[in-house]
C-alpha cells in the first residue's frame, strides 16, 4: 500500500486569509510542503479516498488523480466532508448517451447516522445516488470491506461519532486516524502496526521549549486530544512507523518547525514523522 497525503490540515489550514503571522507569510509565498490544505489521504492499491475536504478537487487535480472508485468517511465534520460535490465528476457532461461512472461509498453506521442529521451531506448523497453517480454502503460497526487484495475496518474511537481505519493487505497493517483521538485507549486488536497515521493534537506547551503555548483552561484541551496524549497513543500503538497529520494553523509550527521536531524524535528513539501536503509513503 501506498499512502498519499492529499491535504495535511485540520479545520483551519495554512495560509489562513488575512493572516500575517510567520507561517502563513511563508505558506503564501512557498506554497506546498509550507502549506496545508484540508484533511485527505488516499491510499493506492486498494484506490481508497478517506474524506473529501472543500479543496478536493483542487487536490485530486495536483495529486493527477483521476476516477476514484472508492471512498470513505471517518465524521460528519464539515473540514472532512464539504468537498462532497466532487463526485459530480463521475457524471459525463460531453457524451450522448452519456456514460457515466459511480463510486462506491462506504460510511460506518454512526457516519451514516450522522450525515442524515448534519449539513445536508444524506440528502446530498442521495441526490448523487439518484443520478447514477455514486453507490451507498452502510456499514455496521465490527463489519468491515474488501477492496481489491484490502480488508478496511472502520474503528469507532472514544469521540464515539468519529472512525479510524484499520487496513489490512497480505500482513501489512496500517491504521488511519484522520481526527478526534481525544480519550482513545487503542484495543490490542490494532496494535503492533506496520504504520499508523494520528492526528497531531494539540501542542499543550512549546514541542521545544516546554513553555505553555495553550492557557490552562482554555476550553480547546477538554474537547481535543494534547500532542502529549497523542504521543502515549502512539507508544501503546506499538507502530513501526507514525505520520502525524491534520496540522492546525494555530499551532504555529512551519513545515521546517516539525521537519526539526521530527529529527528530534527520531534521535530519541520515536520513528515519528510529519505530514505535509503531496507526502507519499509506502506502507
Amino acid at each position: 500500500m501506498k499512502i498519499e497525503f492529499l491535504g495535511s490540515g485540520g479545520a483551519i489550514t495554512t495560509p489562513q486569509p488575512g493572516c500575517r503571522c510567520r507561517v502563513c507569510v511563508e505558506a503564501r509565498q512557498r506554497g506546498a510542503p509550507y502549506s496545508r490544505t484540508g484533511p485527505s489521504v488516499f491510499v493506492h492499491g486498494p484506490d481508497l479516498l478517506i474524506d473529501t475536504p472543500e479543496e478536493i478537487k483542487f487536490q485530486l487535480n495536483r495529486a493527477g488523480l483521476g476516477f476514484i472508485p472508492a471512498c470513505t468517511y471517518s465524521h460528519w465534520h464539515p473540514d472532512h466532508v464539504m468537498g462532497r460535490r466532487v463526485w459530480e465528476m463521475n457524471k459525463d457532461w460531453r457524451g450522448w448517451p452519456p456514460r457515466d461512472r459511480q463510486s462506491d461509498i462506504y460510511l460506518p453506521q454512526q457516519v451514516a447516522a450522522d450525515f442524515r442529521e448534519r449539513l445536508g451531506s444524506w440528502e446530498n448523497f442521495e441526490f448523487l445516488a439518484a443520478q447514477n453517480l455514486v453507490r451507498m454502503h452502510v456499514l455496521q460497526d465490527g463489519e468491515a470491506f474488501t477492496l481489491g487484495k484490502t480488508r478496511i475496518l472502520p474503528v469507532r474511537l472514544a469521540a464515539d461519532y468519529v472512525y479510524a481505519f484499520l487496513l489490512e493487505e497480505e500482513g501489512k497493517r496500517v491504521l488511519i486516524a484522520p481526527d478526534e483521538l481525544v480519550g482513545w485507549d487503542p484495543p490490542q486488536t490494532v496494535r503492533g502496526l506496520d504504520l499508523a497515521v494520528l492526528p497531531m493534537g494539540v501542542p499543550e506547551f512549546d514541542p521545544f521549549t516546554g513553555a505553555r503555548m495553550v492557557p490552562a483552561e482554555h476550553p480547546v484541551l477538554q474537547v481535543e486530544a494534547t500532542w502529549a496524549g497523542t504521543l502515549e497513543i502512539a507508544r501503546k500503538l506499538q507502530a513501526k512507523r507514525v505520520i502525524m497529520t491534520h496540522i492546525e494553523e494555530p499551532f504555529g509550527l512551519s513545515h521546517d518547525d516539525l521537519q526539526r521536531l521530527g529529527a528530534k524524535l527520531q534521535a530519541d528513539g520515536f520513528n515519528i514523522d510529519f505530514a505535509f501536503d503531496t507526502l507519499q509513503v509506502e506502507a
